[in-house]
């Protein structure tokens, strides 16, 4: 009993101890680090996936996901 009621009380203390101190400022810097913009996507003509614009491939029909679907779709 007596070993349980010190368990008890020492679990306490860590608790109030980690609800009570500061965060931590590294922790603190990588929350207020701005999020990069979202990308603006374009869909491949060919199979229909959505990939981000600056890295589609752009042909005479249509914006393509990669040159293999650019190859396929123009010949």
């Amino acid at each position: 009993m007596k070993f349980f009621l010190i368990l008890v009380v020492v679990l306490a203390g860590i608790w109030l101890w980690r609800s009570n101190r500061q965060a931590d400022p590294k922790l603190r810097q990588q929350n207020t680090k701005a999020a990069a913009p979202p990308l603006d996507m374009v869909r491949c003509a060919l199979c229909e996936v959505h990939v981000p614009s600056v890295d589609a491939v752009a042909g005479e029909k249509g914006v393509y996901c990669c040159i293999d679907h650019l190859h396929r779709a123009e010949s």
